[in-house]
């Protein structure tokens, strides 16, 4: 990338980079952000993280190319159309371009605004994942932007996406400056980094006096007590099962402590609420009683029929009366760089974990939770973009 394009997207890296950076609005490597001229997007490529992304990990891609997609003819069959539409994706680098822009680029190509920064804040899927959710962003956001049903990604969301953005243009004459998306996240699109700034501030703000307007409880993130003979035995029992090497987090908090205490108050966070929480902390949980001798006899039935269902280990364990545990592979005995991807890997199971909690305790203000639907699951494991996704997020 010469100079003067670098020169002419800094804007764009600091605005990544901002909201990359804050917990609220980006965990792991969610998130993506553009800028366009009249010839040129500037997409966040994959692989790259928004907190500490440079000029070069953006993705330049040909607007004449990019909206040519739209005139093309797919295949029906889902797995055919989205090899098909990706490949035409790719072919829509500007000429020299060798990295794999954003599987969303097709909608940041067609808001018209110069800068489009779509994130997955907490306080916004309290909303989109609730069973009011709809109703509750049309009372509160509807003049201004759009709404998503929950639509499988890629070529598939594009579409449905550029058909309900077509009918508000055609509503109310101009384009929408947000998008909410069930089980996924938010949209803001403005002509300037200060416009981004204000539209979010305001949405987080409104978004706050709903909740506290509710009446329901914000997350409660205050630590908890626990044993420490009872915390020890158990997390012996679980490396014993995840193996010696495994890297292992520990969380004990009023949040999930709650969530732990019972097959019913662990139903709200026992289904995932969005691809991330599927990609980085997995698509199911192990609950088990958390009591020294049962903990251990319970986690081990758990454990097993959880690989013997998904062919792999449980990436999150809840325990009843210690809390969660966030478990990531690890490596080689005494290899420091597979100890510290390990370390890594845990750490954003754990995030999403912890993610995925406060999501479901928002959503209590928004008619209770709504969790993504076993075939849009099915979807995001196997899905090829998001199967390089998750194996970025081992490295």
């Amino acid at each position: 990338m010469n100079q003067e394009t670098t020169t002419l997207i800094a804007p764009l890296v600091a605005l990544s980079r901002r909201y990359g950076q804050d917990p609220a609005w980006v965990l792991a490597g969610g998130g993506n952000t553009s800028f366009k001229t009249t010839e040129t997007l500037f997409v966040k490529a994959s692989g790259f993280a928004l907190g500490n992304i440079e000029a070069d990990g953006f993705c330049e891609v040909d607007r004449k190319k990019l909206d040519a997609i739209w005139e093309r003819r797919y295949p029906t069959d889902v797995a055919a159309r989205e090899d098909a539409a990706l490949a035409d994706l790719m072919a829509a680098r500007a000429s020299g371009e060798t990295k794999r822009p954003s599987v969303e680029t097709l909608l940041h190509g067609f808001f018209p605004q110069s800068f489009v920064v779509h994130t997955h804040p907490t306080l916004v899927n309290g909303l989109t994942c609730g069973r009011d959710g709809e109703s509750a962003f049309k009372r509160l956001f509807g003049e201004n932007g759009i709404w998503v049903p929950f639509v499988d990604p890629g070529f598939t969301l594009a579409k449905a996406v550029r058909e309900i953005f077509d009918a508000f243009v055609a509503r109310k004459g101009r384009a929408p400056s947000i998008m909410f998306m069930q089980n996924h996240g938010l949209l803001v699109a403005e002509n300037s980094p200060e416009e981004i700034d204000a539209t979010s501030a305001e949405i987080m703000e409104r978004l706050r006096e709903e909740v506290a307007a509710s009446g329901k409880r914000p997350p409660d993130e205050r630590a908890a007590a626990v044993d420490a003979a009872s915390l020890a035995g158990f997390i012996a029992a679980l490396r014993d099962l995840a193996g010696e090497n495994a890297f292992i987090l520990h969380r004990a908090d009023l949040m999930t402590i709650g969530f732990a205490e019972s097959p019913t108050a662990f139903a709200p966070i026992s289904r995932p609420y969005s691809p991330d929480h599927i990609v980085y902390a997995g698509h199911e949980y192990v609950r088990v009683d958390g009591a020294a001798e049962l903990g251990k006899r319970g986690l081990h039935d758990a454990w097993v029929d959880f690989r013997a269902r998904n062919g792999a280990a449980p990436r999150v364990v809840l325990a009843r009366g210690l809390g969660c545990f966030a478990i990531a592979a690890g490596g080689a005995a005494a290899d420091p760089a597979a100890e510290r991807a390990a370390a890594t890997a845990a750490g954003r199971v754990l995030d999403l974990f912890i993610d995925s909690c406060k999501v479901a305790t928002y959503a209590q203000a928004f008619g209770g939770p709504l969790f993504m639907s076993p075939s849009a699951v099915a979807f995001i494991r196997n899905w090829e973009v998001e199967k390089y996704r998750a194996s970025l997020a081992t490295r």
